[in-house]
């Protein structure tokens, strides 16, 4: 909310992860940014990964974005990624609306 509160709407996603990191260092929670995990199908590691923007005390996978609306999509993908990494818990934070706007998932 803080980082909302001082920058407000319309920067880049990559202007809040940046923030978003400085308070995690400032805060000294531990986080991975832009953690990669691997696919797996059929026993294959298929050549393409997917990157969690965050991921919070190994559990918590934090997707950031700044745009208008959190959309269908974005559910999905959420979900898709606690599914892969086996975090329980996923939350996704945008940051492009006047209000914060955020949505919890559960796997």
């Amino acid at each position: 909310m803080e980082i909302h509160r001082i920058l407000g709407k319309g920067l880049l996603e990559i202007v809040y992860k940046d923030a978003i990191e400085y308070e995690f260092n400032l805060k000294k929670i531990p986080y991975e940014r832009e953690k990669k995990y691997e696919v797996e199908y059929k026993g294959l590691i298929l050549p393409h990964h997917f990157f969690a923007d965050f991921v919070v005390y190994d559990k918590i996978i934090l997707e950031v974005k700044a745009q208008k609306g959190i959309v269908d999509e974005h559910y999905s993908w959420v979900i898709n990624y606690l599914g892969i990494s086996k975090c329980p818990l996923g939350l996704i934070v945008n940051f492009g609306e006047n209000s914060l706007n955020t949505k919890r998932l559960i796997l």
